[in-house]
């Protein structure tokens, strides 16, 4: 399939600012059926879930998920542009990265009602190597009856569709030294258990043909939130006592399922600070963070 570069014009950018400040209030339950699911997604041998234990920490992305009428629904899988995220006018769509923390004295439970306020921070505009991005920071705050729980800022980037003229960024290797670290499969079902858990259409998930052929990649890609979550349940892992307050990260390159891929942990000296990242097979980085720890809120 034949693209042509896109350039946003300036009237075009101050349209897409006017969604700036705009907000959402949405409602959910804590259930504890994608809590289960989840668990058995990520290979976790967890004991039987039950109403007034904490979330897991990443784990609410189970909740507040999209439901749009399949009419609404774009040619990517997601749903048409414009509504409470802007009409951005360019194709590729990408989970960039994120900053969150997780209260230590109002942990979110199983059972909760919660509530998830939404306002679009920034909607911004660079002229990248293949073509324009826009970038859009979402805030999230999620609260239960007890009061604020977990505050997280969204990046979102859109990016022109890729061109075979395109040049190639240069990859950058990942450090070796973890103490943490798993070898992961990104099989097709992993990817579709995923999708489903979320309810997330985006077909570069799971629809070859489309994201071969219409976004020019060369695989399926694996969830960004996925890998994000995998990296905070290695810690997990290997610091079940500690208390998860923080994590930011950034994804740095797409993983596909071509080929296994690793998720990796080196904590600090202080012990409250683990330094997580991400490589595909070859050794490049493709996502990093850290974590933040503190002692157990229980």
């Amino acid at each position: 399939m034949e693209h042509t570069t896109r350039t946003l014009s300036p009237d075009e950018l101050t349209h897409l600012q006017g969604w700036i400040g705009r907000s959402e209030t949405l409602e959910d339950d804590l259930t504890i059926a994608p809590v289960r699911a989840m668990s058995a997604t990520l290979d976790r041998d967890d004991p039987t879930p039950r109403r007034g234990d904490a979330l897991p920490p990443m784990w609410h992305w189970l909740y507040f998920l999209p439901h749009h009428p399949q009419r609404e629904i774009g040619p990517d899988g997601h749903a048409k542009r414009g509504g409470f995220l802007p009409p951005v006018p360019l194709p590729r769509r990408m989970w960039a990265g994120g900053r969150l923390h997780f209260n230590p004295s109002n942990p979110l439970t199983l059972g909760d009602s919660v509530t998830r306020h939404s306002v679009i921070e920034s909607v911004t505009h660079k002229s990248g190597r293949t073509g324009d991005l826009v970038f859009v920071v979402v805030n999230h705050t999620i609260s239960n009856a007890r009061g604020m729980a977990v505050t997280e800022a969204h990046d979102i980037v859109y990016r022109a569709a890729a061109l075979p003229t395109d040049p190639t960024p240069e990859p950058t290797v990942a450090r070796t030294d973890a103490d943490w670290r798993r070898e992961i499969t990104p099989d097709d079902v992993l990817l579709f258990r995923y999708s489903a858990l979320t309810f997330n259409g985006h077909r570069i998930h799971y629809d070859r043909r489309y994201v071969t052929t219409v976004e020019g990649y060369p695989g399926l890609i694996v969830h960004g939130p996925l890998i994000a979550t995998m990296l905070v349940d290695l810690v997990r892992r290997h610091a079940s006592d500690q208390w998860i307050s923080g994590f930011q990260f950034k994804a740095v390159r797409p993983t596909f399922d071509l080929n296994p891929f690793h998720i990796n942990a080196k904590p600090h000296a202080d012990g409250r600070t683990i330094d997580v990242w991400a490589n595909d097979h070859d050794g490049y980085l493709t996502m990093t963070g850290t974590v933040t720890l503190e002692n157990n809120a229980s």
